[in-house]
């Protein structure tokens, strides 16, 4: 039997930039609990990404790598009759934000041989110029969730 299903936190705006994507990216980008290292690692990669395009709105450059880069649509697997199904569902976008943002965290730490500033700052550039990883999966899954649209009539 499943129980009620957890409320959404409300993530308080960062310090910095006064926006809630960024507080987002530094929550993902954080591991074991270390926050000040996660903001120092986003914070000096988005300002390398300014450096780099000479733009002053921070915020715009990295809404607009999540805006290119976030997916659609996505496949979630469905038994029916024993068979493994993948159904297209749409992503919502909260939850469409939260995908890229991890997308673009994975990507950058597979990177290798750059500090994680400059690996995170190469990786939102990308998405913010439409090319690389983030971009990639994106299509692939929407190339997946098209070949599987025969399917969709198993969603409900």
């Amino acid at each position: 039997m499943r129980r009620r299903r957890a409320e959404k936190r409300q993530v308080t705006p960062d310090p910095k930039y006064n926006s809630k994507l960024i507080t987002k990216f530094v929550n993902c980008v954080m591991r074991d609990g270390k926050k000040s290292t996660a903001e120092a690692i986003v914070y000096g990669s988005l300002d390398i990404v300014c450096k780099k395009l000479n733009k002053t709105e921070t915020i715009e450059v990295l809404q607009k790598a999540v805006d290119n880069a976030r997916p659609l649509l996505e496949l979630k697997p469905r038994r029916v009759g024993g068979a493994t199904y993948q159904i297209p569902i749409e992503v919502s976008n909260e939850r469409g934000v939260a995908v890229v943002l991890r997308w673009i965290r994975n990507f950058a730490r597979a990177r290798k041989g750059k500090p994680m500033k400059e690996r995170l700052a190469l990786e939102i550039l990308d998405a913010y110029n439409g090319t690389g990883s983030a971009i990639k999966k994106r299509e692939d899954t929407h190339k997946m969730a098209e070949a599987n649209k025969a399917f969709a009539h198993f969603k409900w």
